[in-house]
């Protein structure tokens, strides 16, 4: 690490500051100025600088990095338990699939459908009779759900119009709006069957919207018991859908799985000890102790930053004449001390919904997968701040913080025609390609033949139905790709190049490019010079702007006096 970076380098010119021609005018002494110089250069040093300026240990930065080292070990450790319990929804679901899914074959339910009326007849029954054999025929540790002491019933509801007369080969129908809605229920039986069961059911099928078989399973996830965790009871709300809402006598089926993970009313694990549970707790305690640390002496980072922000904004106003420009003012707010504030926020909430969920108070593994998994990202990212303070690897912290404003300028007009691209392409293109059904769909297609990726598929999969749509999509596909990639990709690269040019130049040349910069290369003062020990104790702001106001305060009586 070099001993001085380029921020303090020393503002050498033949042309005075512009603040010493008015600096004869100010009443203060020369040492309250040096002193506030020699403040500000203080705060704009490393964790490095500031120990031999001072001797004060890089609390800060020795937190930070135990920190980063824990949130990682917590981050992983409830990985995997998030990831035992995604497993375990996914194959439940895709058993339940092979379980009630008549002639099921994996990854078929983009064309698993029927056709036929006795097809319905013969699926639905079909589900009714594994329900009824669920005990016998499942591997898993499935079970019908219990309500005191009778079973739950799996119900068959169908929706269809009230009424309605279609007579397609005269081109004549008469239809009610009106959806009703009958239901029925089939409660657990050995030997069940459609008819059986449900004598008098019957689907219209002219006037039907769709028939939802609901029921609900419950199980328990076993296996986080081999890592030392608590095992959780789940129930599966299984519901099967034959979809007729377009009437073209193909009815498709879809099968989803609403999951709701509960707290094990009654449970004994025998052979395994609760230490580790109980290690895993004072862990999480620790993480938020040493979280809540680092958010509090973040925060007086960024409450002496605004302070001392504001004493140097009264210095130049009442002492120099000038207005402090919101750049210089906005260096005095730590934008990595913010991103850490939040980091530590995150990390928190993340590890106290941890905490609940290990003592099952919770089961919302998603909410607490979000809070750690962004407060670890941002822990992470604040790793670049300390790489920042070597001159030859703080180009890019540099480079982004002055592209910043320029790129979300770009982005802002490059979004507007990105948008108009995806609304046309929805709408003209949406019945035609797989693709552009939605405009969700369309976003993902777009961005991907911007980075040129999947463009043949995009092409080739368009099909030739209405030759005006093919040419229109030849067209729109064309002038798509050639105007991001060729023109606004080039142009934002472009702007970072420029950008990445003129840092580099100000880095040769050493002249510091803001008034707050040129201000503190007065001071000449090494970190360990001794210099910056003197006013540690020292009311050097309060001095300096006392005395400011005293002497706005005689000129303004002096120039009264002269009126």
């Amino acid at each position: 690490m070099e001993d001085r970076s380029d921020l303090y380098d020393v503002y050498t010119t033949n042309a005075p500051p512009p603040w010493e021609d008015l600096q004869h005018q100010c009443l203060e002494d020369q040492d309250n100025v040096e002193c506030l110089r020699r403040k500000l250069k203080y705060y704009f040093m490393n964790p490095c600088e500031k120990y031999h300026a001072r001797g004060r240990k890089p609390w800060k930065l020795i937190l930070q990095i135990i920190k980063i080292a824990i949130i990682t070990i917590q981050l992983v450790s409830f990985g995997l338990s998030n990831q035992m319990v995604v497993t375990f929804k996914e194959e439940n679901l895709m058993a339940f699939k092979h379980l009630f899914l008549k002639d099921y074959a994996d990854g078929g339910m983009d064309s698993y459908a029927v056709y036929r009326q006795v097809d319905v007849y013969d699926h639905i029954d079909y589900i009714i009779k594994q329900y009824g054999h669920l005990p016998n025929i499942t591997v898993g540790n499935h079970a019908y759900e219990k309500k005191g002491d009778f079973y739950t019933p799996l119900s068959v509801c169908q929706d269809f119009y009230r009424n309605g007369t279609i007579y397609p080969g005269n081109d004549t129908f008469e239809i009610d709006a009106h959806v009703e809605t009958e239901c029925f229920e089939v409660y657990p039986m050995y030997n069940p069957s459609l008819q059986e069961t449900l004598p008098h059911f019957e689907l219209h099928f002219k006037r039907m919207l769709s028939v939802k078989v609901t029921f609900v399973l419950k199980a328990i996830n076993l296996q986080t018991v081999r890592h030392r965790e608590l095992p959780d009871c789940y129930d599966f709300t299984v519901i099967i859908t034959f979809n007729n809402q377009v009437h073209s006598g193909r009815i498709k089926v879809d099968l989803e799985n609403d999951v709701d993970i509960n707290e094990c009313r009654d449970w004994k694990v025998a052979g395994a000890s609760a230490r580790n549970i109980y290690l895993t707790v004072l862990f999480d305690c620790f993480i938020i102790i040493t979280c809540i640390t680092s958010l509090a002496l973040c925060t007086r980072s960024v409450i002496n930053g605004i302070q001392l922000q504001f004493a140097y904004t009264l210095y130049s106003q009442n002492c120099c004449g000038q207005k402090v420009p919101w750049s210089d003012r906005l260096e005095f707010v730590n934008g990595w001390y913010i991103l850490i504030i939040a980091s530590d926020t995150l990390t928190i909430v993340g590890s106290i919904l941890k905490l609940e969920i290990q003592s099952k108070v919770l089961t919302n593994y998603d909410l607490c997968s979000i809070f750690l998994g962004i407060g670890t990202m941002f822990v992470w990212t604040g790793v670049i701040r300390y790489m920042g303070y070597f001159r030859k690897y703080n180009i890019l912290i540099l480079t982004l913080r002055a592209a910043f404003p320029n790129v979300i300028r770009f982005i802002c007009c490059a979004g507007i025609i990105y948008l108009s691209y995806c609304f046309c392409g929805w709408v003209v293109l949406g019945p035609y390609h797989e693709k552009f059904r939605t405009l969700n769909t369309v976003s993902e297609c777009l961005f991907s033949l911007i980075n040129g990726d999947d463009m043949y598929p995009t092409f080739k999969n368009m099909k030739q139905k209405s030759s005006l749509v093919w040419v229109f999509s030849r067209v729109y596909l064309y002038s798509f790709v050639s105007l991001f990639i060729y023109m606004i990709l080039s142009l934002f690269i472009t702007i970072i190049t420029d950008t990445y040019d003129t840092i580099k130049q100000q880095q040769l040349s050493g002249i510091p490019t803001s008034e707050l910069q040129k201000f503190m290369s007065v001071c000449q003062d090494l970190p360990n010079s001794g210099m910056y020990r003197l006013e540690e104790n020292s009311c050097f702001l309060n001095c300096c702007v006392t005395r400011c106001r005293k002497h706005q305060e005689t000129h303004q009586e002096r120039l009264t006096s002269e009126a």
